[in-house]
């Protein structure tokens, strides 16, 4: 917490609160199980984390971006796959908040930032992840309506949410090409794929969402047409902070576990915490957390300012923080030996879970791309 207002001290400690009493104790059930947690995502949007960078007229909390930031790592640390969830469901909201009309605003945030209705975000598809301006969803404009054909692929919460934020083409290739459509579970020609079968984030389902002649009104599409891509790529921005936030309360979990496993596992007649090699990794990985957590921050407030460089640094952490903390977690589950690899402790779940924040919200590889092209434009 250091740095941090007394305000945002407590909304840290609200979440760590409610993640060590409300998602902690049933993190491994939910993995095994595969449970979508939703009584207890309702729980935390009774404190405002529904809709944390929501503006208040509509239900949201109206928080910074650093606030956010704050609250996702908290919260990661009693589950980061159920976190990662609201993340993808609070940048849904806000951009619904921020790019649709009044009309839009007062219909579907109230419900959402509640978490009475849940949302997911549409834009990969299954020929189209980072090449995203690619996409080939197609919205043919009838009269007041949009026809809408495609699929969409590896949506969270795909099939068990109410709300799908879609990125589709109602224009000619290429980015300028593409707008934001709102679609709500139960329009005629809406559909799903069969439930995936993945490592980790187990506790969120995946399907494909698939449209066939599928009839939305124009009234539903969030800004003008040809915006959706920059719609997508601002809502992005935020989501890496997010993601990125989720893998430091992970990190931060599995280095706790560590230093209680080091501390109470004995090997040649002395606690593990007495070997020197185990205390320079123990002191490299907190090192590197607070490093992460540091960029992060940083990141969170370029954008919460709307500065130049916000693109570029929310890329930067997201790379950093989710590469960093993938290894931290993996490094504790060395350092458990054996019993790291067993489902019994936390740790692996951590590993499994975060191993996705790599890919997702634009692959690393995405991220050294748009950091050099950066650099390289002077």
């Amino acid at each position: 917490s250091t740095g941090l207002t007394e305000e945002q001290k407590e909304f840290q400690k609200v979440a760590l609160d409610f993640a060590a009493k409300e998602m902690a104790p049933y993190m491994a059930e939910w993995d095994e199980k595969e449970i979508f947690p939703v009584e207890t995502m309702r729980k935390a949007a009774q404190l405002g984390f529904g809709g944390i960078y929501v503006k208040p007229d509509v239900g949201g909390s109206g928080l910074s971006r650093l606030d956010t930031s704050i609250i996702f790592e908290a919260l990661s640390t009693g589950c980061a796959s159920t976190t990662a969830y609201m993340s993808i469901h609070n940048m849904c909201v806000w951009m619904i908040d921020t790019f649709g009309n009044e009309e839009q605003r007062r219909r579907f945030c109230p419900s959402l930032c509640s978490m009475e209705k849940f949302a997911s975000y549409c834009l990969t598809e299954p020929g189209s992840g980072s090449d995203a301006a690619s996409l080939l969803t197609s919205a043919q404009r009838k009269g007041d309506t949009y026809v809408l054909n495609g699929s969409k692929a590896f949506i969270s919460g795909g099939g068990d949410t109410d709300v799908y934020v879609v990125m589709c083409r109602t224009g000619g290739p290429g980015p300028k090409g593409i707008s934001c459509l709102v679609l709500e579970k139960g329009m005629p020609g809406l559909s799903f794929g069969k439930k995936e079968k993945k490592v980790g984030w187990n506790s969120q389902p995946t399907r494909a969402v698939i449209f066939e002649d599928c009839i939305v009104p124009v009234g539903n599409r969030l800004g003008a047409e040809g915006q959706g891509f920059s719609i997508a790529m601002q809502g992005l921005n935020g989501g890496r902070i997010n993601i990125a936030s989720c893998s430091l309360g992970a990190a931060h979990a599995s280095v706790l576990l560590a230093q209680e496993h080091l501390t109470v596992r004995k090997q040649f007649g002395e606690p593990l915490a007495n070997n020197q090699y185990l205390q320079f990794r123990l002191a490299e990985m907190a090192t590197r957390l607070v490093a992460a957590r540091l960029m992060v921050r940083n990141a969170a407030r370029a954008l919460q300012d709307g500065r130049e460089d916000a693109a570029v640094l929310c890329s930067m952490a997201k790379l950093f923080a989710t590469d960093e903390c993938f290894g931290i977690c993996n490094q504790a589950l060395q350092m458990h030996g054996g019993y790291g690899y067993l489902k019994d402790y936390a740790v692996q779940q951590f590993v499994r879970d975060i191993r996705v924040h790599q890919i997702l919200e634009g692959t690393n590889e995405v991220m050294r791309m748009i950091v050099a092209r950066n650099l390289l434009q002077g």
